[in-house]
């Protein structure tokens, strides 16, 4: 994978500060990039990051994107294909991991009692 990260040793990751929301999700659904660049409008590069999900966050639509995403669960509950009013579907814990290529329409997500995850976001490279 040519994704361009910068090198960096094992370090502490700041669990509590740097958070951000993401523009179009719900307030309680926040990332903190860990590393990489993610282009997506010249659809190159990647970047790892951790997404955490408030109790009771969900997000509405379906996502299909044209890069690859992996995710693991490292703590909490994520629900799988819940509606756009964040009910139904089928709940996911900690130790769970996907791998999905590009076009494939996922979600809607919500977390009960909030979760944490790892994603990894990249484009095949050209």
């Amino acid at each position: 994978m040519a994704v361009n990260k910068q090198h960096r040793e094992f370090y502490q990751v700041d669990m509590q500060n740097g958070w951000e929301s993401i523009p179009g999700y719900h307030a309680g659904i926040q990332q903190k990039i860990l590393s990489g660049t993610l282009d997506t409008k010249n659809r190159k590069g990647g970047h790892t990051r951790l997404l955490r999900f408030a109790p009771g966050a969900y997000s509405t639509e379906p996502f299909v994107h044209d890069y690859w995403e992996e995710v693991f669960v490292i703590k909490g509950d994520l629900v799988v294909d819940s509606d756009a009013n964040g009910k139904g579907g089928k709940p996911f814990h900690e130790n769970t991991y996907c791998v999905r290529p590009p076009g494939v329409p996922h979600g809607p997500f919500r977390s009960e009692k909030g979760c944490l995850l790892l994603e990894s976001h990249y484009y095949d490279p050209a």
